[in-house]
């Protein structure tokens, strides 16, 4: 077997550092975003720098970093005086490096400046990609839309359970004369896990909106990095489509965040939230108060208004009474008047009808009959009104106007009368 040319590992690596050494001898401006950082005892700052790719976050390329102590505090200051903020992991910056590979240690870069102004605007172009984004879904406007009761009572929280402003929060109400009932859900409110564990409590809290009056959404300052999660376009589409209204506080007093863009309310921080919820709730007394005195003022007016018409009334029915009894008095007195005249037609009336009746029972006697030349024929059975009544040969009284004639019956004939 024929002997293979080779080289060894080192100057397989002599080689790659030499074609580097000769490829960047002059320092390049990178961009980046820190993954990791650690300042370590001697001064010097070492970092993981990769780049994203995609929606899922995913590094496509990852380096090892270093700035020398010499170039730290200079470069971290600076950077720090400009952001806000100091550098920290999640941030994006654009480096000046030095492009250097070791046998041992293999490739890293040496920075020796960093650009604040990238990384500034790195954060204001996410931030306007968010509000695009959530502008062009239609969601902008979605939360402050939602009707917020005019008592804001129940309220859900979201913020970390040890942080000073959820602490500053709670003590503003205890302070209040008023009842809150609040429930917090506990997230980070800062780093990496930010912005999903932030969602996730929103989230929990979308599942039982029956249960609030609305969503407080707080943090304590801090840096713009440790704020920016609050641009995120996944956290800010979630507190826009919330079904209950968000009131912000996320303490900072320079920037507003897209997060305060879309909520229904935005404050600056969570004692500036709580003394919004106390104020509110002293302006619902207020007008109850106000309500409570227009009632009473309405019921009195009302009260008023009846007694006086009741006291009319009363003067009505009394007048109006006593101009019925005066009439009913003068009617009684005028049939009074005419009583004994009514009476005595009245008898008189009374009188020539019985006179004529007297007349009439007068005219009508046996006695009067019989002056007339009438008689009274009678049988044994009775007086005799029809000839069938009477047999020949029958003994017969006839009673006549001045006495009685005893009479025997011969013949009896009965006429036929044509009807």
């Amino acid at each position: 077997m024929a002997q293979t040319e080779y080289i060894t590992l080192r100057e397989l690596q002599r080689m790659v550092r030499l074609t580097l050494d000769e490829r960047f001898a002059l320092p390049v401006w990178v961009s980046a975003e820190i993954s990791e950082l650690k300042v370590n005892y001697s001064g010097h700052c070492y970092l993981e720098l990769v780049e994203k790719g995609g929606d899922n976050g995913v590094p496509t390329a990852q380096a090892r970093a270093v700035i020398w102590r010499s170039h730290f505090a200079r470069i971290a200051g600076y950077f720090e005086a400009q952001t806000g903020e100091p550098l920290a992991p999640g941030i994006r910056i654009l480096a000046k490096v030095h492009v250097t590979y070791h046998e041992l240690y293999g490739f890293s870069l040496q920075i020796t400046d960093i650009d604040p102004a990238f990384t500034l605007g790195d954060m204001e172009l996410q931030r306007q990609q968010t509000i695009a984004r959530l502008q062009e879904e239609g969601v902008w406007e979605m939360n402050r839309e939602t009707p917020l009761p005019q008592v804001v009572q129940r309220i859900a929280v979201v913020s970390s359970a040890h942080a000073a402003g959820y602490q500053d929060f709670c003590k503003e109400l205890e302070r209040s004369p008023y009842r809150f009932t609040v429930r917090l859900f506990d997230a980070f409110m800062q780093g990496e896990a930010a912005e999903a564990s932030v969602v996730d409590a929103l989230c929990r809290v979308a599942a039982r909106p029956e249960q609030f009056d609305a969503v407080v959404l707080i943090r304590g300052g801090g840096s713009r990095s440790d704020l920016n999660c609050f641009n995120a376009y996944r956290l800010c589409a979630h507190v826009a489509q919330l079904p209950l209204p968000v009131i912000t506080g996320i303490g900072h007093d320079k920037d507003t965040s897209v997060a305060d863009l879309v909520a229904h309310t935005a404050l600056k921080t969570p004692t500036a939230v709580a003394g919004w919820l106390v104020e509110r709730m002293a302006q619902a007394e207020g007008w109850l108060d106000g309500a409570a005195l227009g009632l009473h003022e309405a019921a009195a007016g009302m009260l008023r208004a009846s007694e006086v018409r009741l006291e009319r009334l009363s003067g009505e029915v009394g007048r109006l009474s006593a101009d019925l009894l005066t009439r009913q008095r003068l009617r009684l007195e005028h049939l009074a008047e005419r009583l004994p005249e009514a009476a005595n037609r009245l008898l008189e009336n009374h009188r020539k009808r019985l006179e004529h009746a007297a007349e009439l029972v007068a005219g009508r006697a046996p006695e009067s009959i019989l002056r007339l030349g009438f008689a009274i024929v009678r049988t044994p059975d009775g007086t005799l009104a029809t000839a069938a009544g009477v047999e020949a040969g029958q003994h017969i009284g006839i009673e006549v106007a001045d006495g009685q004639i005893r009479a025997t019956v011969n013949e009896k004939k009965i006429w036929q009368r044509k009807r």
